[in-house]
């Protein structure tokens, strides 16, 4: 167990990975609202990285040191482009690529979930759960680049976000990704084809944990889907020993979503409209 894992708190509240949303601007309003404990880069693609497109590529990995803990969210298909891409996000490449020298990101993430048509069709991100052979490699690609780097990193931390099957539940496909003893698993109760027409499968948890703690009792399960509120998604990790609750689609229902008592309910139209400029201003800035 890294001592990352160690200090986390129980249950860990994180924002959702989502493309073309949960860019820099986008936390840094979140963080200011109400802290989540960690937050995912939207999902960059590491063949693209390591292509001449890499410049094009890296805004999606742009952040500041004034973010709170940032994992990098990646995907692709080349096992060697996951090594190479992990060895510059952990020894501090990247982030000094995006201007950041006295910060970094806290781990890496494999998407192994987004069910999104473009990234199964090229065999990618959730289509991964068809074709372990290819995930395994990718695992393992990663997990030998930080064994590369050294003691001084072994800190960093090495997750999977996935969906718990394809065309139908297989939690074959878990007990698979817990044979590698990752730090942290996020697991989306729905699988591919269900994309989000259907509520969560909250109720598989239960035999996910029991999986785990018989597995590999170290890597701390995350739970996803449909939580709208903090007390829900404490509800939810109480009921079934969860490590983590992680919200996506709630924070744009109220962007206090983490905090313990969220005042925006109460916040007048002219305090929200404020906070929308605050958004677009800073997004202009960043952006130009």
């Amino acid at each position: 167990m890294t001592s990352i894992q160690k200090t986390m708190p129980k249950p860990l509240f994180i924002l959702a990975p989502m493309d073309d949303v949960t860019d820099t601007v986008f936390r840094q309003v979140v963080h200011d609202c109400a802290p989540a404990d960690l937050y995912f880069t939207e999902f960059v693609n590491v063949d693209g990285l390591m292509s001449p497109g890499r410049a094009n590529l890296l805004k999606k990995l742009q952040f500041t040191a004034q973010e709170g803990p940032l994992v990098a969210q990646l995907w692709g298909l080349n096992p060697a482009n996951f090594e190479a891409v992990a060895r510059q996000i952990i020894d501090g490449t990247i982030a000094r690529e995006v201007g950041v020298e006295a910060s970094n990101f806290v781990g890496i993430d494999l998407n192994m979930g987004c069910p999104a048509k473009s990234e199964v069709k090229n065999g990618a991100c959730s289509a991964l759960i068809k074709n372990r052979p290819l995930a395994k490699d990718i695992i393992e690609a990663t997990l030998r680049a930080r064994a590369s780097i050294g003691d001084r990193n072994s800190d960093f931390m090495v997750s999977v976000k996935t969906r718990v099957g394809f065309s139908e539940i297989d939690l074959s496909w878990i007990e698979f990704l817990l044979g590698f003893e990752l730090d942290m698993l996020t697991v989306h109760w729905r699988t591919r084809k269900e994309m989000s027409k259907v509520p969560a499968h909250w109720e598989l948890a239960e035999q996910v944990v029991a999986m785990r703690n018989r597995i590999s009792p170290t890597t701390k399960v995350v739970g996803n889907g449909d939580v709208m509120t903090r007390q829900q998604g404490l509800e939810l990790a109480n009921q079934y020993s969860l490590d983590g609750i992680m919200i996506g689609r709630g924070v744009f229902g109220d962007p206090f979503v983490f905090a313990d008592s969220s005042p925006w309910q109460d916040w007048t139209k002219q305090q929200r409209v404020e906070l929308f400029i605050k958004h677009v201003e800073l997004f202009a800035t960043t952006w130009d």
